[in-house]
């Protein structure tokens, strides 16, 4: 990348993260985001409180675990990716406000670059730190042996990787709805046909599972969630992608979307009246 491509994209990431962080549109995010914190918050302080704790640490983490892969990933990132990645073009097509991007002498590359990574930033800042942040709260009524568990047991490392795939899930979601905001008048149908393949997921047969965002971030995740009968009877048992594998093809598909979506604003034109 030259100087000039460099100034370019720092100028579209200035200009965006601005827009999409403090976006009025965005408050049902942040929602989403802040939901789990709450959520656990409240468990801390109603056990706290309690004369004796009605489970065990090993429950606490398994229940994480659940909320983890079918809240976070199935719902809130998923969701959250959505609404911020599909409007960074759809929104100002919508306000009839690209073209004054597509007047100046910027590479389109750059800025389909730079809205992404402003809408990246959001994303991980909100749902890995909000994670992280999940994580550290749900066990922490049991004191001392919590944070035993967190610097001398397994904790810091589950922590680690519930907060890269959280990063990851981000990075994939994100490249999926920039595209569909840009190619699609309405980015909902598409985000809603990628809803039911991503969640049909372990039902379809192994081939097919691999071409789906959750596949490779369940592997990634420390802590297994069976599911409950019937439905586990419908799974269909795949060997898990290594996660020396399944980070750098994640990454490697991501890519491919965004090198895709920066050809087609490359070649496309705008036309308001759709």
């Amino acid at each position: 990348m030259n100087a000039l491509w460099a100034r370019q994209l720092g100028a579209v990431l200035r200009l965006e993260w601005r827009k999409t962080f403090f976006s009025k549109r965005g408050w049902w995010i942040y929602l989403l985001a802040l939901g789990p914190v709450a959520i656990t918050a409240l468990h801390w302080l109603f056990e706290i409180n309690r004369p004796s704790s009605g489970h065990s640490l090993g429950d606490d983490s398994v229940i994480y675990a659940g909320m983890f892969q079918f809240f976070y990933l199935r719902g809130a990132i998923f969701f959250g990716c959505v609404g911020i990645f599909s409007s960074l073009f759809r929104a100002e097509m919508l306000e009839k406000t690209l073209h004054y991007y597509y007047l100046t002498p910027l590479r389109r590359e750059m800025l389909v670059a730079g809205k992404y990574l402003a809408g990246l930033a959001m994303a991980v800042v909100l749902f890995a730190g909000s994670a992280a942040a999940s994580f550290l709260i749900i066990g922490r009524h049991f004191g001392a042996a919590y944070s035993n568990f967190i610097w001398h047991g397994p904790g810091l490392s589950q922590l680690g990787w519930y907060t890269l795939t959280a990063a990851l899930a981000s990075v994939g979601y994100g490249a999926v709805f920039l595209m569909c905001g840009l190619l699609f008048r309405n980015p909902m149908i598409p985000a809603a046909i990628v809803y039911v393949w991503e969640n049909l997921n372990p039902f379809l047969p192994s081939l097919l599972k691999k071409i789906s965002v959750i596949f490779y971030l369940q592997n990634l995740c420390p802590v297994e969630v069976p599911l409950p009968p019937p439905l586990n009877l419908l799974v269909v048992e795949t060997d898990p992608t290594p996660v020396w594998l399944a980070v750098p093809g994640l990454l490697a598909v991501s890519l491919l979307l965004l090198l895709y979506t920066a050809y087609s604003a490359r070649q496309g034109e705008i036309s308001y009246g759709e």
